[in-house]
């Protein structure tokens, strides 16, 4: 998008004020399902990478929200990288452990960093200091935090977890592009945890989980890899080459996206 401030024209009228003069075509596009069901939200175009971010503690890590961040991603046509934040905690580095070693099985790659020691910070720096990218999860897992402390001029409003279940409070509210001090683009995006997909077929689902493509040699072409005889997708769980857990994400998400095909 290109944008001219007001003051610079000749009809100015307010100091402040901006106008669009051309919008940009979009080469990617992160979208999920919007409130109701019934319309999509864009949450950023035009990205590079994206950084999918959890806390490995306060608030703790849960697999079936990651591999929907991880489908989320994947279904916009982009292969994402999974932070794991908060390695200053106690007992974070054996979680964050499990879950590189869990993702990094499956192909993704995983950056284990703390805002407060600066583990891993320059890896992360170095990422986001090229081209455009965005960082999605939960609130409270440190997105903001993370940002202050790789450009301390940013200078971003964060949040302690609320009493409650040690739930993150939203403090960004919308998604916003900052740029960094080296020259990267960031889409910081507000937290969620009601991931739902847009736009994506159930039978599109299962070419959002990259570990089904080399299984998935199955007696029937249309396979759902649900109760179908001859499933190689059921037969890679079953001897543990896919994980449960992932098994499990899949067949929610192809469901959801079953009942969201019928209305």
């Amino acid at each position: 998008m290109r944008a001219t401030r007001l003051s610079d024209t000749p009809e100015a009228s307010a100091p402040d004020a901006w106008t669009i003069e051309s919008v940009a075509d979009r080469t990617t596009e992160l979208v999920r399902q919007g409130r109701g069901g019934r319309a999509q939200k864009v949450l950023a175009a035009n990205l590079d990478r994206v950084f999918v971010v959890v806390a490995v503690c306060e608030p703790p890590a849960n697999t079936d929200l990651i591999d929907r961040l991880l489908v989320l991603v994947e279904s916009s046509g982009m292969h994402p990288v999974l932070v794991l934040n908060k390695l200053d905690l106690p007992d974070a580095p054996e979680a964050a452990a499990e879950l590189a070693d869990l993702y990094g099985a499956l192909g993704y790659e995983t950056m284990s960093v703390s805002a407060v020691t600066r583990e891993g910070l320059t890896g992360l720096s170095e990422e986001l200091c090229r081209g455009t990218s965005a960082l999605i999860g939960p609130s409270g897992v440190g997105k903001s935090t993370l940002l202050n402390a790789l450009d301390p001029t940013l200078d971003l409003r964060t949040g302690a977890l609320s009493g409650k279940g040690g739930q993150g409070r939203h403090t960004t509210v919308s998604s916003r592009l900052i740029g960094l001090e080296c020259g990267g683009f960031v889409a910081d995006t507000p937290g969620f945890s009601d991931v739902n997909l847009w736009g994506v077929a159930p039978e599109d689902v299962g070419a959002c989980f990259p570990e089904f493509a080399a299984e998935a040699v199955c007696r029937f072409r249309s396979c759902a890899h649900d109760q179908e005889p001859g499933c190689g997708v059921r037969e890679a769980v079953e001897a543990g080459r896919i994980p449960a857990s992932r098994y499990e994400s899949y067949l929610k998400l192809r469901a959801e996206a079953v009942e969201a095909a019928e209305r």
